[in-house]
Order: C-alpha cells, then structure tokens, then sequence
C-alpha cells in the first residue's frame, strides 16, 4: 500500500493515500475502513490492485476507475462521457432544498444534469418535488438516464430526463412561468484555462468550456431560467472560484431578477450565485 501511496504521490495525484485505499477497497469489495481489518491480498487482486495504480498514476479520474462517485446521500455510476459530480456541488443543492424547504410539491429543473447528481438529490431529499433533468451531450445523457433509473428502482421520486440544449429557446415549453427553481452546474471553464489531467482528458468537453470569458453558456441560461420560472422562483447557478464578481453582474444586467447574492464554498471561495425571478 506506501508503494502504491508513493507512485500516485509521484504522479502528482492529489490524495495518494487515499486513492490507494479506495482502489484497493474497490477490488476486495470491502470499504476504506474495512482495509484495517485486512490479511494477505490474493494474487489475483494484487494483479488487478497494480493494475488500477497503474491507471490512477496515468490520471485516470479515480470515479472512473471504481465507477462510482459519492454525491451528498447517493452513490451514483459514472464513467467515460460524463463529467465526475464535485463535492463543492453539495452546497448548491443544499442552498436548493432550503429554498424548496416550505414548498410541498415543487417544480425543480436542472439544467446540464450530467450524472443527475443536483436532480436525483433533491429528489431523494425532498421526495414531493417535481424534477426534471436536462441533458445536451448524447452520451452523457445516458449516464443520467441510468441514474435516475437506480433511484427511482430504490424507491426514489422518479425524475424526469430530457435531452436538450440549456440555451435552446424552445427548451421545456410547457413548463413556462410555471417552475419554482432552476439550478445548474453549466460549463463555466473560459476556453484555453489550464486544468488537471483528469478533467483535460476525460470529463466530457459539453461539461467544461464556456467560451472566451467561461460564461456563454450561462448567458442562454439565463434567458431560458427567466422563461421558466415563476414570479418569485429561485434560480442557483455554480461558476468557477474566479467568477463570483463576474456571474452576479452578467445575472444584475440581464434584467427581471433580485436578491442576486453569492456564496462560497467550504474553503471560502466564491462557488454559486442565487437569485429570485421578478417577473420583468
């Protein structure tokens, strides 16, 4: 395992340690707590162990390589074509639930779902919530098909999943005026940002650029958040830590909104911006 530890350490992984642990809880089927418990590893899961290491080392995104990410009270499957739920995300989905907290039947859409982590949260969260997940990128969109899939299979609300393009004016129609929050996690990387090797070479590109400044999509995105919601609904939209100056004026400029505020996340830095729809 300190072998192990000491290649990812010298491949610049992040959380060596921990990833080894991880990688070898997923090939012994067992959890990081029961490695202390742990005998003699089998040949054949030493050989798989190295083999996962070996990847890891090359910057396979861990997620990829147990198929799985933790997200708030779910585990959800994920995997090439689909971009890895951060927990930064978290906070955007608790500052939703609170906002839903005295609403027993609302309307919620995500949009740019991604692995369904915001959607099937909130659904499981608050199981009296009408959700919708939209999804543009055509493989990604499988990803969140198959989430929600599971959770409504474990008895969650079932949540709805539609392709579609964010900025597309026709996008959800029949839910004009009539939605009480909108929340997304769009692609907010401006075009030519450095970024780990994880992120370069295998979230999906639909997820991550959003144009010279990282904010066109959240342009579109906006129009289509002031069409759906309702006089009062809430709109919650992450950004980048170098945003949160930037996004709250683009949402003040745009016109029809109020109680623009952002907020940071764990480590004090700027992470999501809110805002409620006026009506205008």
């Amino acid at each position: 395992m300190a072998d192990a530890a000491r290649r990812l350490a010298a491949a610049g992984v992040d959380s060596p340690r921990v990833d080894a642990d991880l990688l070898l809880a997923h090939v012994l089927g067992t959890t990081r707590s029961g490695l202390l418990t742990l005998g003699e590893v089998p040949d054949e899961a030493a050989a798989r162990f190295a083999d996962l290491v070996g990847q890891r080392a090359d910057r396979v995104p861990l997620q990829h390589l147990t198929g799985r990410a933790p997200f708030r009270h779910l585990e959800l499957a994920v995997g090439p074509g689909v971009f890895v739920p951060r927990p930064e995300t978290e906070q955007l989905v608790e500052w939703a639930l609170a906002r839903l907290a005295t609403i027993a039947a609302p309307v919620v859409v995500d949009l740019g779902s991604g692995s369904g982590a915001i959607a099937l949260s909130i659904a499981h969260e608050h199981p009296g919530a009408r959700v919708t997940a939209v999804e543009r990128d055509p493989v990604a969109v499988e990803w969140t098909r198959a989430n929600a899939a599971a959770r409504a299979a474990a008895g969650d609300t079932p949540v709805e999943v539609c392709t579609g393009d964010m900025t597309d004016p026709g996008l959800l129609r029949d839910l004009d005026g009539g939605v009480d929050l909108v929340v997304s996690n769009p692609p907010y990387v401006p075009d030519g940002a450095a970024v780990p090797r994880e992120v370069a070479d295998h979230d999906p590109p639909l997820a991550l650029w959003g144009g010279p400044d990282g904010l066109d999509v959240v342009r579109g995105l906006l129009r289509t958040g002031a069409r759906l919601l309702r006089p009062g609904g809430a709109l919650g939209i992450e950004h980048a830590d170098a945003q949160g100056g930037a996004l709250p004026a683009l949402v003040r400029a745009s016109g029809g909104w109020a109680d623009v505020a952002d907020h940071p996340d764990l480590a004090g830095r700027p992470r999501y911006t809110t805002a409620s729809r006026t009506g205008g």
